[in-house]
């Protein structure tokens, strides 16, 4: 028997899915402690894990029978790939399962911001009637920046054009051709970030992207810009993003995301011109039903029939 470990509460959906493979036993648990891990990573062939099991190249070097990690997402900045690809393990994600939530997310954070919904919210249920503090700002006419236009940079590119705004984006791996497909006008970062009155991230954490927005990018912004986050955190430079708001360079800001997750009390959570989320991108029934179900059937078939798709790591 293989056998399969899934940590953090993974929808039972994904337990059935593995079950309905012959010669495949499943150990489920919620988030181990990296002690707990440690012991009992090496009884396990694989392991399917969501964003708070960290399976760092301790894990993996004392997992002598680990063939297969999956994550039940699409980051795998919790998985140290580059150890895994060391032992010959397979890191397996699940790319597409979570697309249409991010996006609707990112859209529900633009949204909340450019009509203050927090705030008025919180003044009905303190029994006032603020009307007049309230001017919001519409979409219709703006200029998005889009970040990254993999998956979910062109669900939201797409979203955006149907509340008439006007799209720009940068992806060094998408062509001209295929980002004006979908109405998008493709640029250069600098060009994106000059150009914009609300810039959107979606690109994966990495050597190349942490701190991809700091204090440079911003000042070269238009003032008054509205920057949103349901990346990953680190993307953005939140001490920069700060001083830019207390500046009034940064009109406002939507974070679901941050470079420490919870993030630390400090004034940026306590900014009157923020929205801010615990990480929810993907954070749906639907979703998280999806991930998990796609990269069980994935470890399912890596396991039994040697078939490998979705690996981060070829």
């Amino acid at each position: 028997m293989s056998r399969v470990l899934l940590t953090d509460h993974i929808s039972a959906d994904a337990v059935r899915k593995l079950e309905s493979f012959d010669g495949v036993a499943v150990v489920v648990m919620g988030t181990p402690t990296p002690e707990e891990l440690l012991a009992l990573i090496p009884d396990f062939e694989a392991i399917i894990v969501r964003s708070p099991t960290r399976v760092s190249a301790e894990v993996i070097e004392a997992g002598k029978r680990l063939k297969f990690i999956g994550r039940a997402g699409v980051g795998v900045d919790n998985i140290d790939v580059a150890a895994a690809t060391r032992r010959g393990i397979v890191v397996i994600n699940s790319p597409r399962s979570n697309t249409v939530s991010t996006a609707e997310h990112t859209l529900a954070l633009m949204l909340a911001l450019a009509r203050e919904v927090p705030r008025a919210h919180a003044t009905v249920v303190a029994g006032k009637w603020e009307r007049e503090s309230f001017r919001g700002v519409e979409l219709a006419g703006k200029t998005l920046g889009v970040v990254g236009l993999g998956r979910v940079g062109r669900e939201v590119a797409l979203r955006a054009r149907a509340f008439q705004m006007r799209v720009v984006a940068c992806d060094p791996f998408v062509a001209a051709a295929q980002a004006l497909e979908i109405g998008v006008e493709l640029m250069k970062l600098p060009d994106v970030i000059g150009q914009s009155d609300w810039i959107t991230m979606h690109v994966p954490l990495g050597m190349d992207t942490r701190g991809l927005i700091g204090a440079r990018e911003i000042a070269a912004m238009k003032d008054g810009v509205v920057i949103v986050n349901c990346s990953r955190g680190g993307v953005v430079d939140e001490a920069a993003l700060l001083a830019a708001m207390d500046a009034g360079k940064v009109r406002a800001v939507a974070l679901d995301v941050f470079e420490q997750e919870p993030p630390r009390d400090g004034p940026l959570l306590r900014h009157p011109r923020s929205v801010f989320t615990p990480h929810l991108g993907a954070a749906t029934v639907d979703a998280q039903r999806r991930v998990a179900t796609d990269v069980a059937e994935s470890i399912g078939l890596a396991l039994t029939t040697g078939e490998i798709r979705d690996a981060v790591n070829r």
